[in-house]
């Protein structure tokens, strides 16, 4: 019944806010505009659609409001002045009462708001569907003085998301049974991702490990830059990190005033997002433009800033392969080997044919190449090979769904900061060079580093190890052995009879020949 009532609410929340129109403008019945014209009686469409649907979704709850910061990076499908209100939603969504905030704060720590800073700004900075952030300063111990940030989670966030996600658990179980493509598409095992990354956002300590683990990955980089956790002051519902100056990425006259090189921060924006992916196989995944920020400070000038982690894919060692190894072949043009990875991954059939797959792939991204990013739809090409692979009935994998999710989002950053750039040119070497560390001398030898003190504790014992394994060998492989050389026993009396057969059936032969020559002489 709560799913059913949640439906229901849903459906009242888009006809009150008149997405009817945006919803139902296919369907031509006049029976369901009428419907949709009863229910929501009395409602005002003064404002702007791209207003009234920004406000849905915030009064749908997290999940829609997450769906809405995804669209808003897609300015190519979505007309202007609804992508400019759904990017209000990306830190601008409405902030929860700053008594809630501290009243969070000290249940958390146990001890009044003047005891942990010397000054808290009660006004938010930013506020998100999980949470918002103010400003402070610490006022003891070992970091006072010290300027910091301090997030603190939304109340009641739990219970909200558990029925949104129960809803879609079942609408999922709805689409695999009936849909014919519902098996090829795994939508229970997405929901399933979803509901593990969103659970994971609520538990603040949670995200400032994912923190403290890009920081350590990036420290070498010298292209972006991840707040420091302040661990002393973080717990599940507050998180206290270094406060970062920047400017937020997507106020880009600003930027260009301030002298930072555009194009190149297109440029190095791919390279944070292919190193993490390929070389850590762990990646930041909300990255759109209310999470990322450029620094100001004169020591990090130009540099992106990383906020809000706490959604963060991983890759096992096998999909990072698969994955370089495909783009590599698509940035070579080399879709034959794009098909073979996919019958070799077993995404599709086993039976499927490599020339038709790969003639299907080429249809596919052949027209999109020597094109820069302003011409390029990633959603079109997405959206072209799913067509693709219901005809081949390649499967969804569930694991991928946050890359893709990001890879939307960078290719939304990178149309807003640099229409010209060149995604795949600048993608390309990178790849290639990953491969060869992969494969070549140097991956070797760090495997056998990494395998050597291993190594180095065996070595010796082996002697012992293979000593007590003969003293105390079990008694069942005792009596194998004692079987085995019964019948090795028996198979060299075998042999023995019959080679000493073999020549006494000789001698007898030459015997009787020379008895008979005798005779006949």
């Amino acid at each position: 019944m709560r799913q059913v009532f949640r439906g229901a609410f849903i459906v009242w929340v888009v006809l009150r806010h008149g997405l009817d129109e945006l919803v139902l403008s296919s369907f031509q019945h006049p029976g369901i505009r009428l419907l949709g014209r009863i229910v929501s009686i009395g409602r005002n469409l003064d404002t702007p659609r791209g207003q009234r649907l920004r406000e849905a979704l915030e009064r749908l709850g997290p999940i829609f409001v997450k769906f809405g910061q995804v669209l808003s990076t897609r300015r190519d499908l979505m007309p202007p002045d609804i992508a400019d209100e759904l990017a209000k939603l990306q830190d601008r969504v409405p902030p929860f009462p700053s008594e809630v905030a501290v009243a969070t704060i000290e249940r958390a720590f146990g001890k009044p708001l003047d005891e942990v800073f010397s000054q808290f700004d009660r006004v938010p900075v930013a506020s998100a569907s999980i949470a918002q952030v103010h400003f402070a300063t610490l006022r003891s111990g070992q970091h006072a003085g010290r300027e910091v940030a301090v997030k603190v989670l939304r109340p009641a966030m739990g219970t909200v998301i558990d029925k949104d996600l129960s809803l879609m658990r079942l609408m999922a179980g709805w689409v695999e049974r009936l849909s014919a493509d519902g098996k090829r598409l795994k939508p229970r095992e997405v929901v399933a991702e979803f509901d593990k990354y969103l659970h994971d956002e609520l538990d603040l300590l949670r995200e400032a490990a994912n923190a403290a683990q890009l920081r350590r990955n990036m420290a070498g980089l010298d292209l972006v830059l991840i707040p420091e956790m302040v661990w002393d002051y973080c717990r599940t519902e507050v998180m206290v990190m270094e406060r970062m100056h920047g400017v937020p990425i997507n106020r880009v006259d600003e930027l260009r005033r301030r002298g930072v090189n555009i194009a190149k921060l297109a440029q190095d924006g791919v390279t944070i997002f292919f190193t993490q992916v390929f070389r850590d196989g762990f990646f930041h995944a909300d990255m759109h433009p209310g999470n990322i920020q450029v620094s100001t400070d004169p020591a990090t000038f130009g540099r992106y800033i990383s906020l809000d982690f706490g959604i963060v894919g991983t890759l096992t060692e096998f999909d990072k392969e698969y994955l370089a190894q495909n783009f590599t072949a698509f940035f070579r043009r080399d879709y034959k080997r794009v098909a073979e990875l996919h019958i070799e991954s077993g995404w599709v059939p086993p039976q499927t044919r490599v020339d038709e797959l790969e003639s299907a792939i080429r249809a596919v991204c052949e027209p999109y190449f020597d094109r820069p990013l302003k011409d390029i739809s990633l959603g079109m090409v997405l959206m072209r090979l799913f067509q693709t692979s219901r005809r081949f009935q390649v499967e969804i994998q569930p694991q991928l769904v946050l890359l893709q999710k990001t890879l939307l989002n960078i290719e939304g950053l990178g149309r807003e900061l640099d229409p010209d750039l060149d995604l795949w040119a600048t993608a390309k070497p990178f790849l290639e060079k990953w491969m060869v560390d992969q494969i070549g001398p140097k991956r070797l030898w760090e495997q056998l580093k990494a395998e050597a003190p291993q190594y180095a504790k065996l070595l010796p014992a082996l002697p012992r190890l293979f000593h007590d394994y003969l003293q105390h060998r079990p008694n069942d492989l005792r009596r194998e052995l004692d079987a085995l050389m019964a019948e090795q026993r028996r198979t060299n009396r075998l042999l023995q009879a019959i080679v000493y057969g073999g020549v006494g059936f000789l001698l007898g032969l030459i015997v009787t020949q020379v008895l008979v020559r005798v005779r006949l002489w």
